[in-house]
Parts: structure tokens; sequence; C-alpha cells
């Protein structure tokens, strides 16, 4: 699972300038751009997100048929035929930058807060559509079983899309096999606050 995210809040990562740079292009100075999380991102904020056009912003979360609450991550295993990912995954393919993303370790009533992610920015798979609730297109995260070195801190983590292929992922729908397997690079993690 994926709950929360990082984004830097100071200039110091050039990919993620490049990003909000093209952002502020595209929403100026509307209450959407000034409405954009950086730092800790949670469900329902609004965040940077890449699809195949353009980056945008979009809302975390997909909301649920029930209307109680969002979605918030979609397993790559069985999004391409759930009903509600279905057409997303289809359709609707993006990834969303991060510093690093957080997961939490339960020992007993403990727990134990980690910053996952690589040396450098991650890209995670993503899905969004648009609701008729919404302005804007919301967004759910892509999760996998977690890779070997990390499955002591939880047993699911993001798909973390390489460079490699990333353009692959926007342009078609990827097999969940081959997501899959794309994304077992060698992740860092260590304990925070």
């Amino acid at each position: 699972m994926c709950g929360r995210y990082y984004i830097p809040v100071n200039d110091d990562e050039a990919a993620f300038e490049a990003i909000i740079d093209q952002l502020q292009h595209l929403y100026g100075s509307t209450d959407t751009f000034h409405n954009m999380r950086r730092g800790e991102v949670y469900p329902t904020n609004i965040a940077p997100v890449i699809t195949a056009e353009a980056p945008a912003l979009m809302k975390w979360g997909f909301s649920r048929y029930d209307g109680k609450g969002q979605i918030i991550n979609a397993r790559v295993e069985s999004a391409a035929e759930k009903p509600m990912f279905k057409h997303a995954y289809s359709a609707g393919r993006c990834l969303i930058p991060a510093s690093y993303y957080f997961e939490w370790r339960k020992d007993g009533k403990a727990r134990f807060k980690y910053a996952i992610g690589h040396s450098e920015p991650i890209f995670m798979a993503g899905l969004y559509r648009r609701e008729k609730d919404s302005s804007l297109p919301v967004f759910v995260i892509m999760t996998r079983p977690a890779a070997p070195g990390i499955a002591f801190i939880h047993d699911r983590m993001p798909v973390i899309v390489p460079a490699s292929a990333q353009a692959m992922w926007l342009a078609e729908p990827i097999p969940p096999q081959a997501l899959n397997d794309v994304s077992d690079e060698q992740v860092t993690f260590h304990e925070v606050g």
C-alpha cells in the first residue's frame, strides 16, 4: 500500500522543478496551482501527475462506489479486470513523481515510519479518470508485492517505473506481469520521525 509520498518543497531537484515549471505555465496563478501539495502528500491532496500528453494537477483518490471515502491504490495484479480501474488501466495511465514514499512497519502496538525510494526521484505507476463531482481528474497509485529487501516493512509497495519503461507505460497498457518485472529495482530506505 502507498498512503503518503514526498515531493520536495525547495528548488533543489531539477526533475521536479521542470515539472513544476510546466504546471505553472499551464495553470498560471489559479487556486488549483496554489493548492498543489509539496512536501508530504496525503490522499485527497492535489498533486503533480504526468500523463502521455503533459503534466497535470490531479486529486489523489477515486471516489468509492458507495460515496464513502476514496480508494487511493490499485493492485497491479487485478486493475486491468476490476470495474473501478478497468477503463483507466486501458486509457488513463499516468506517472506520479516523488522523492520517496512512506510506509509504516508495525511491531505490536508500535508503528515505525520509513522513507523508501531510490537515489534519484521515483515515478510511480498510476491510473487516472474524471469524475462528475470533481473539477480535477483523480488518480490512484498502482501497488505490487513488496520487493524482498523491504517486505519486512510492509507486504505491498508502489509500482516504480524505471526511466526505460516510462514512455511505454504512458503509451499502452503493459501486461501486469511485465509491469511488475520492470519495477524490481534496488530500493533504499531509512526510518524517519
